[in-house]
């Protein structure tokens, strides 16, 4: 998307910080930071966001990969009855093609993105609609997730949650927003379900 405006790439690591509030604010953290921060127009953006979008659908699975320890317990709160859905920033068309590249699809009942509702993640809304999907009440789940947008939308909605000490949090360490719980590795979960 920056080389469309000639504009140079940014490292992973300039990355990292813009990604977790979904793929509209990436965009536009990635042409503010290259754009030295002008201001960037609605105009600008829109179109930004549409050659983005048709990029990253060319290349969804590529570099995309699971934590250790995920695929064994995604197994084991399986096995165990755990009903696992998936509440995520990412664009909603983009979920099933990375499940089903990482063979995980028959795992969880359903799954929300950015553009399901319209609140998303750190809005409770996401975590209320799920529980309504799963007929249960907030109350009776728990939100996993590296972002404190995970868990701000969990204390948002008074949902107990896990916290993991990797992944996409803004470079910020996921203690400082008091998740309920902070594992370091997923497989750490199986000690606790």
């Amino acid at each position: 998307m920056l080389s469309h405006y000639n504009l140079l790439p940014l490292t992973v690591k300039q990355v990292t910080p813009f990604i977790g509030n979904g793929a509209k604010p990436l965009v536009k953290r990635a042409l503010e930071y290259s754009m030295q921060n002008q201001k960037i127009s609605t105009a600008l953006l829109e179109e930004s966001f549409e050659i983005y979008f048709s990029a990253y659908r060319e290349v969804t699975c590529e570099e995309t990969y699971m934590y250790p320890g995920v695929l064994e317990t995604l197994n084991y709160l399986n096995k165990e009855g755990y009903k696992m859905v998936i509440c995520t920033n990412k664009p909603f068309s983009f979920i099933e093609p990375i499940l089903d590249k990482l063979s995980i699809k028959q795992f969880f009942k359903c799954w929300i993105g950015e553009d399901s509702l319209v609140e998303k993640k750190p809005n409770a809304a996401p975590l209320f609609h799920l529980a309504n999907e799963m007929n249960t009440i907030v109350e009776k789940c728990i939100m996993i997730g590296d972002s404190k947008n995970d868990i701000l939308a969990a204390q948002n909605s008074g949902m107990e949650n896990i916290g993991v000490s990797y992944g996409y949090n803004y470079n910020e360490n996921i203690a400082d927003y008091n998740p309920t719980i902070v594992v370091d590795s997923f497989i750490d979960l199986q000690k606790l379900f």
